[in-house]
């Protein structure tokens, strides 16, 4: 009777437990009723609104101030612009091969918001994008790093104060230094949030729907922000509220997210993708003169059971491969 007993409340244990292979950041198990879900997905939906009022604050009236303050003409300022931009979503590959590869999510983040925002402490990572933002106030805010007003009655384009060497520098560093920022938390906080649902409980697994359409909301929502209240601020107040506003909003998120660190799960890094693919690549060319199965479920490398056991998904089958067995 107390053996039954135990093996009972072992099993209610275990069940507690998430089965996705998600843990802790000491990389132990971790309780299914104390962390993720809601309790951890409110304080990351909250950071992505804070983030995407930062970052569009600043893309979207970034042509004027270049034109109007650097006294950079309309087609290099549009193509400064346009370079920046394209950075900001070339960096994320990087960024995500880092934390899939060895760091994590989590970690990635962290580092690349202290880049972002923090440009006192200048190391790098989470905090990066905080670096970029104090910089980039900085360089709106002091005169010394922006040149002299043209004056009124004339025109921008016809404006000879051009900017120093020294003030262009410092201007571009704080963007890509922002787009660095950029590269570690744009592809990790989403991936971060889905890992907070278990895909093993059906209850979590609807609930991560709903966590993408909340996501989305808040990325909408800050946009929105940005474009109307941000934009009216920078040309009707001034540029050091206008960046200053996002920059005191961003370090807060930044804040809010390290609140909920004790109620996040953590995917283990899994190594790196590339080496998987070339093994598969590899494997598929030296056996493309094997028979293939006709049941498509002897063509996983892990039985039913094993799969089970390690608390992976089955592969898909797919035919689009099927040129190298001939």
């Amino acid at each position: 009777m107390m053996t039954a007993k135990a093996e009972e409340k072992g099993s209610a244990d275990k069940d507690d437990y998430t089965q996705d292979g998600t843990v802790d950041l000491k990389g132990r198990p971790i309780l299914r009723s104390k962390t993720g879900r809601w309790n951890a997905c409110s304080f990351i939906v909250g950071y992505e609104a804070f983030e995407r009022m930062a970052f569009y604050g600043i893309a979207s009236n970034l042509v004027v101030y270049l034109t109007k303050k650097l006294h950079e003409g309309t087609v290099t300022s549009s193509n400064n612009v346009t370079n920046w931009v394209g950075t900001t979503w070339m960096t994320p590959i990087l960024g995500a091969y880092i934390a899939d590869a060895y760091l994590g999510c989590f970690w990635t983040f962290i580092y690349a918001s202290v880049l972002y925002l923090m440009v006192l402490q200048m190391h790098y990572d989470s905090f990066v994008n905080v670096q970029g933002m104090l910089l980039l106030t900085l360089a709106v805010s002091v005169p010394s790093l922006r040149p002299p007003s043209c004056g009124p009655g004339i025109r921008e384009e016809e404006c000879n104060k051009d900017a120093s060497a020294l003030q262009i520098g410092i201007f571009y560093l704080a963007l890509y230094i922002i787009a660095a920022g950029t590269g570690g938390t744009k592809p990790n906080i989403s991936t971060l949030g889905a890992d907070q649902f278990d895909d093993f409980e059906p209850k979590e697994r609807a609930q991560k729907l709903s966590f993408f359409n909340w996501w989305m909301f808040s990325i909408f929502f800050g946009t929105l922000l940005a474009t109307t209240v941000l934009i009216y601020i920078q040309d009707n107040v001034g540029w050091a509220l206008g960046y200053g506003l996002p920059t005191l909003g961003l370090a807060l998120s930044v804040l809010v997210f390290l609140v909920g660190t004790p109620f996040y799960r953590h995917k283990v890094p899994s190594g790196s993708p590339f080496t998987r693919i070339a093994q598969v690549l590899v494997a598929s060319i030296r056996k493309r003169k094997l028979p293939v199965p006709r049941d498509p479920k002897e063509l996983y490398e892990l039985s039913l059971e094993q799969y089970a056991e390690y608390r992976k998904f089955q592969i898909d089958h797919s035919t689009s491969l099927r040129f190298t067995t001939h």
